[in-house]
């Protein structure tokens, strides 16, 4: 009896201490949001997480083999403590740069996090970040060009930044539009800009450079915009077939309500969802020219509705929807060839909802065409395509009212008017000149559409 007394005591003796040690945790240790650069005073949310909380955290800054101590904490230690299955996190805020550690100087850093877990184990886990330390300002220098800018549509600036800087770009009010190297001007970039129809004209443009210290250098530059009045018209939806529109959008009638509030969602919400993901599109442009020349529209063709057209929506008498066309309806026979408006690469071919079976054709750096309510698709993603070359036929898909071409231009994410791309002159004065680039430009690009025919669509 005394022998198994003897040894259940040896046994707990022995247990427990393994048991306490098998109970305790690791610190999982993260930066939250991941910090790459520092400058004079950058903020640093480190996060840290541990079942057993912590018994103390001690975090340096090194560089060059010489470590500064930013933050020392300690709590009591804790040992007969057993995992309790709930996460007990640890949040500290610190700013790291020059400001709090003056030795610091331009070039690699490194972050060094020691978190030992408050339970018999006390593991200690030590995690290091690493940073580039940018402490000289970025700067900006503008070019000196006179820039005449319409509303709603797009211009070329060029500009060169220094410093320590990670993005430059354009700044139109709080949208920015990024930037490129300029071919063959070592140090210079360029940017390709829009001035959005919505905005008032005295919204202001800049240049700007940018690290993420939070550091920014912006310069204005001459430019002169020139307002533009855009055409308001009323389309009483009893004049159009939305059982049909609706019908072929909303397959599966996931839409709740009568036909005309189905048709106010679509029209509403959908169109927004379409036109994010038309604008997200701008992340897989090549950052190269793929274009030659001025842009080609649908020569021959009737304009039925004009960029940034103002549509009312009526029902019995009543205000339903209104929204803003960005774009060009172009119409010709039924199921007309498309010929692609310059050279490119196809991003999309395929349906998308108000805009029916949609093609869109990379530019490069950032510049998209759209053509939409296509019939028929002679091109697939992935293909790159030819100036003039057919790429589908026109249809009465998505929200069409009949057959015709939607089409528009976008710039970074925004949706231009395309009637500046098709002047040879403009993308010659306004672009190519900057660039120092021919690219094929010539005056014979053919007129581009018909005087506009007003019909109901």
């Amino acid at each position: 009896m005394k022998i198994i007394i003897l040894a259940f005591l040896l046994m707990i003796g022995i247990g427990t201490p393994f048991a306490l040690y098998s109970a305790g945790t690791r610190t999982v240790i993260t930066l939250d949001p991941e910090v790459k650069i520092i400058g004079f005073s950058t903020p640093v949310h480190i996060h840290m997480e541990n079942q057993h909380t912590l018994r103390s955290i001690i975090v340096a800054l090194e560089q060059d083999g010489k470590s500064s101590t930013l933050h020392t904490a300690s709590e009591p230690s804790h040992y007969f403590i057993f995992r309790n299955g709930q996460t007990h996190p640890s949040d500290l805020n610190l700013k790291l740069g020059k400001e709090k550690t003056p030795a610091l100087h331009d070039g690699k850093a490194r972050l060094i996090v020691t978190a030992v877990s408050n339970d018999f184990r006390g593991e200690s886990v030590t995690k290091s970040f690493d940073f580039d330390v940018m402490t000289t300002p970025p700067r900006v220098e503008a070019d000196g060009e006179q820039h005449y800018i319409n509303q709603g549509g797009s211009e070329m600036a060029t500009f060169t930044p220094g410093g320590a800087f990670t993005e430059a770009g354009v700044r139109v009010g709080d949208r920015t539009f990024r930037s490129y190297p300029l071919p063959d001007h070592p140090g210079q970039y360029f940017s390709l800009f829009a001035f959005s129809w919505n905005l008032p004209v005295d919204t202001p443009v800049s240049v700007y450079a940018s690290n993420p210290s939070g550091a920014i250098a912006k310069t204005s530059f001459w430019y002169k915009i020139f307002p533009k009045k855009f055409r308001t018209s009323t389309i009483p939806l009893e004049s159009m077939n939305i059982e049909r529109i609706v019908g072929q959008i909303d397959t599966q009638n996931k839409l709740q309500g009568t036909t005309v509030e189905r048709f106010v969602k679509i029209n509403n919400e959908m169109r927004k969802t379409n036109n994010q993901t038309l604008a997200d599109l701008r992340l897989k442009s090549e950052p190269k020219f793929l274009w030659t020349g001025a842009f080609l529209p649908m020569v021959d063709s009737t304009v039925e509705s004009r960029f940034a057209d103002d549509r009312i929506y009526t029902w019995e008498g009543k205000k339903v929807d209104e929204q803003t066309h960005l774009g060009f309806d172009l119409a010709k026979l039924a199921h007309s060839p498309i010929p692609a408006s310059n050279d490119g690469k196809v991003l999309w071919a395929e349906d998308l909802g108000i805009y029916g079976n949609c093609i869109v054709i990379d530019h490069g750096y950032g510049l998209l065409s759209v053509y939409g309510h296509l019939s028929e698709f002679l091109v697939k993603k992935g293909d790159e395509v030819k100036k003039a070359q057919v790429i589908g036929k026109t249809g009465s898909t998505g929200l069409a009212g009949g057959d015709h071409l939607h089409f528009t231009m976008m710039l970074d994410g925004v949706q231009i008017n395309p009637v500046e791309w098709w002047d040879p002159h403009w993308v010659k004065d306004r672009i190519l000149s900057k660039l120092g680039k021919d690219m094929a430009v010539t005056d014979d690009t053919p007129a581009p559409v018909r005087k506009s025919k007003k019909r109901k669509r």
